[in-house]
C-alpha cells in the first residue's frame, strides 16, 4: 500500500508523519553540517546547507517519494580532504546525524513525561510526540547500519577499513532494497525502538 493512501484514510497521521520527518531529516543534516564547520571544512556554509529549508536538505524529489511511498532521504555536502583529523573527523561528522535523531527522540520523551506530570493534556498532544520519538529512534537505528550511503557505513568503515570495499557496490544497494521488503526488519526495529522508549521511559520517571 502506498503511503499516500494514509492522507485519506488517516489524514491527521499523514501530516504527522511528513512534518516529523521533514522537521528531523532537516535537524540531521544541520547536525552533520556543523559538526563538519567545527571540523576545518567550510562546504556546508559555502554551498548554503546551514539552512532549516527542507527543499535544500531533501529536494523536491525526496520530498514527493515521502508522500507516496513513506521512503525519504537527505543530502549535507562536505569535502573530508578539509577536515582536521582524518578519520577522527569522518567518524564524528558521520555519527552527528544519528546522534541528533536520538537528542530528539529522548527531548520528545521527556515533553510527554513533563504533559503527564503536569496535567496539560489539553494544550500538547502526547500522542504527536511519542510518534515522534519512535520516528526519531528508528532514524536513528536505521542509518547506523553499517551499509553506504548509510551513516553507520562511515563510522564503522574508519574502525573496519575493509568495509571500505562495500562503498559505491551494488551489493549494499541491493541488501537496503531488501531491508524495506522484508516485514521482520521492520519488526525487529519497531521491537528495539519499544525497549529503549521503555528504558528511557524508566529513566526519566527516576529523574524527573
Amino acid at each position: 500500500m502506498l503511503f499516500i493512501e494514509t492522507l485519506i484514510y488517516q489524514p491527521i497521521l499523514f501530516i504527522r508523519v511528513v512534518a516529523i520527518l521533514i522537521i528531523s531529516i532537516c535537524l540531521h543534516e544541520l547536525a552533520h553540517g556543523y559538526v563538519a564547520i567545527s571540523q576545518g571544512d567550510d562546504t556546508p556554509r559555502r554551498t548554503g546547507h546551514i539552512t532549516l529549508n527542507p527543499v535544500v536538505h531533501m529536494g523536491w524529489r525526496s520530498i514527493i517519494f515521502l508522500c507516496v511511498v513513506g521512503i525519504t532521504w537527505g543530502k549535507m555536502p562536505i569535502n573530508p580532504s578539509k577536515f582536521r583529523h582524518p578519520g577522527w573527523s569522518d567518524i564524528m561528522v558521520a555519527a552527528a546525524g544519528p546522534i541528533s535523531n536520538f537528542i530528539l527522540g529522548f527531548l520528545c520523551l521527556v515533553i510527554v513525561k513533563l504533559v503527564d506530570i503536569n496535567h496539560l493534556f489539553g494544550l500538547i498532544s502526547q500522542s504527536f510526540f511519542v510518534l515522534a520519538a519512535s520516528i526519531n529512534f528508528k532514524l536513528c537505528l536505521f542509518n547506523l547500519l553499517p551499509l553506504p550511503p548509510l551513516d553507520g557505513f562511515y563510522v564503522y568503515s574508519e574502525i573496519f577499513p575493509k568495509l571500505q570495499r562495500l562503498e559505491g557496490s551494488q551489493f549494499s544497494l541491493f541488501v537496503l532494497m531488501l531491508l524495506f521488503l522484508i516485514p521482520w526488519f521492520g519488526i525487529g526495529l519497531n521491537i528495539a525502538v519499544s525497549i529503549i522508549m521503555v528504558l528511557l521511559n524508566s529513566l526519566l520517571s527516576i529523574i524527573i
